[in-house]
Order: C-alpha cells, then sequence, then structure tokens
C-alpha cells in the first residue's frame, strides 16, 4: 500500500490579488480546499502504466519510441496558442536544448498518458492555436493562462477570452480515442488577464460532460522548495514540431524555483504550452507547475504555489 502523502490543512479561502480567480462565465460554489496535495485518479478506462522512482518506467522501450530528428517545420501547421500574446513572431516560448531527448508516447490510450488532451483553440478573430491540457476532476482541465485568455497580440478583435477549445485527451495523431468535446468555458486570474504576466500564466478549461472520470487525473500539489529542486520531473504533451497531433515525452531534474516558477531543462517545443510538470512521490504522479515558457539554458512554468494551489481546488468541476 503506497504511502499516505501528509500535508498541512489550510483554509479554503478564495485567493485575492493577482492570483483572484476570474471567468467567462458566472461562477459555481468554490469547493474548499483540504491538504496542499490533490491526489490523482487513475479513471475507468482500461489500462494503467506504472512508473519507476521519479520518471515514467517505459522510456527505454515498449510503450515509449525513441525521437527522430524533428521534422521540418509545415506551414499548414498551427501555431502554438503563446505566439498569440506576442508581437514579436519570433519570440521563442519553448526550447530544444542540446540534443532533442524528446520520446515519442505510443500507448496514449494508457493512463497516465490520457489525461493529457490536444487542445484546438479559436480566438475571437476565428484563428486557430494549440496547446495541451490535463485532467484534475471529471470536467476541469488545467492549462496555462495564455490558452485561454490572450493578451499583446496586436491583432484587432484577438485578445481577451478565446471563443471555443477542442479537447481531445489521449490523441495519437488522427486517433480519437476517448473522443472530443468542445469547451466554451473557462477560469484564469487577474495577473495574468489585466498585466499578461508570466508569474500568473495558469487557467481552467471546464468541459460539459465528466470525461475525467473516463481517462483519469493527474494529482497537483505545493511543494516546499527543498521537496523540488533536483527532484525529476516529467512534461508530457503536444508540440507542433512533430506530426501533428502526436504526444512526447522528456524528463530531467528540476534546476531551481522561484517563489512563482519552476525552472528544467526539459526539451519541449511549441504546442506543449499548458502541459504539466509532474513529480512522481509514492508511485503517485503529482503535478508541481504549469509548463509554459522556454530560455538559452532552462524551460520554466508557472509553480502550483499555495494561491495557485487553492485555485485549482476551487476550480474542479
Amino acid at each position: 500500500m503506497a504511502r499516505k502523502i501528509v500535508a498541512k490543512k489550510k483554509p479554503g479561502k478564495t485567493p485575492t490579488g493577482a492570483h483572484a480567480p476570474i471567468s467567462n462565465v458566472a461562477p459555481e460554489t468554490a469547493r474548499a480546499a483540504g491538504a496542499l496535495v490533490s491526489r490523482p485518479e487513475v479513471g475507468s478506462a482500461d489500462g494503467v502504466l506504472k512508473p519507476r522512482d521519479g520518471v515514467e518506467a517505459l522510456r527505454p522501450a515498449g510503450a515509449l519510441e525513441a525521437a527522430p530528428a524533428a521534422p521540418e517545420a509545415r506551414l499548414s501547421q498551427l501555431r502554438d496558442i503563446g505566439a498569440a500574446s506576442f508581437k514579436d513572431p519570433e519570440v521563442v516560448l519553448e526550447t530544444v536544448h542540446g540534443v532533442d531527448n524528446r520520446i515519442k508516447v505510443m500507448q496514449t490510450d494508457k493512463y497516465p498518458y490520457r489525461i493529457n488532451a490536444s487542445l484546438l483553440i479559436t480566438a475571437r478573430d476565428g484563428s486557430q492555436w494549440i496547446g495541451t491540457a490535463w485532467f484534475i476532476s471529471p470536467r476541469t482541465l488545467i492549462t496555462a493562462g495564455h490558452c485561454v485568455y490572450i493578451k499583446n497580440s496586436g491583432v484587432p478583435n484577438r485578445d481577451g477570452w478565446v471563443k471555443t477549445i477542442q479537447v481531445m485527451p489521449g490523441r495519437n495523431g488522427t486517433k480519437l480515442p476517448y473522443g472530443t468535446v468542445t469547451s466554451s468555458r473557462f477560469w484564469t486570474v487577474k495577473g495574468w488577464a489585466d498585466s499578461g504576466d508570466e508569474n500568473y500564466d495558469y487557467a481552467a478549461i471546464i468541459i460539459p460532460t465528466d470525461l475525467g472520470s473516463t481517462v483519469g487525473t493527474i494529482g497537483f500539489g505545493s511543494y516546499a522548495d527543498g521537496q523540488l529542486i533536483g527532484s525529476d520531473a516529467n512534461v508530457t504533451g503536444y508540440p507542433g514540431d512533430k506530426p501533428s497531433g502526436t504526444m512526447w515525452y522528456d524528463n530531467k531534474g528540476i534546476a531551481s524555483v522561484t517563489s512563482t516558477k519552476v525552472y528544467y531543462d526539459i526539451d519541449t517545443a511549441g504546442g506543449q504550452s499548458g502541459a504539466a510538470l509532474y513529480v512522481i512521490k509514492n508511485g503517485q504522479r503529482i503535478a508541481v507547475a504549469v509548463h509554459a515558457y522556454g530560455g538559452a539554458v532552462t524551460n520554466s512554468g508557472t509553480r502550483i504555489s499555495p494561491p495557485v494551489f487553492q485555485n485549482l481546488t476551487n476550480w474542479k468541476a
């Protein structure tokens, strides 16, 4: 039996200030947080893959396949939604450092991979973009703030809440093992919507069905700096530089943290905006950040700090 995760209790208050939540629809009654770790659920679908300590068990062979060289970008491919929130078309949001260590996920219909969803995002102006999200409850997926709310695009009628997001969990190219569902209900926080501040770049997608009960959920938690730095971390998502709709994985240690960000040298590319950065503790996969940005040496994500944890808990539906 897995050892029970012990965490301090905290009041179930809604965060204020830059973490104050906002939505494009009338809010439902928020749920109070119980602990600083929300545990994962495998869902009702068949097939569960067990991890090694810290990383996924099938990296060398089996359900994962060694990554081929990245193909040349095709003009027909949609761009990462992050590019919509920046006027500079050359801005690098996510990066591969040196050799591309990403591995293609073959068994996308197995847990935990199926909790990741490929996103087709339609902005206010009708433009379309790609991203990644992950289930934390039957009807709630977490993603980057810039996946649901576009800032500073410089394009008329593009900024603000996106129109719709098509959610495709466990997608594998043209195969949709769990179908697709479209959402027009979103949450983010004032720090992102008002200022476009990357320290508050996180959001939720609420879908009209309980698809998460089938595919399962990933846990999420708020940990101390010492529990994160040096820990093996994992990112799985849908990069746009690979064949359309294919899922890719990489892992490496967490390099550093601040109160609002987590930094790691894990290879990613545009399209993985919104993916979970997760660790494995006692056999359970626990997200600790929302992947969103690149850099010359490390990529980074919005840290699940106590106020972020509270919002994610309140957004569960």
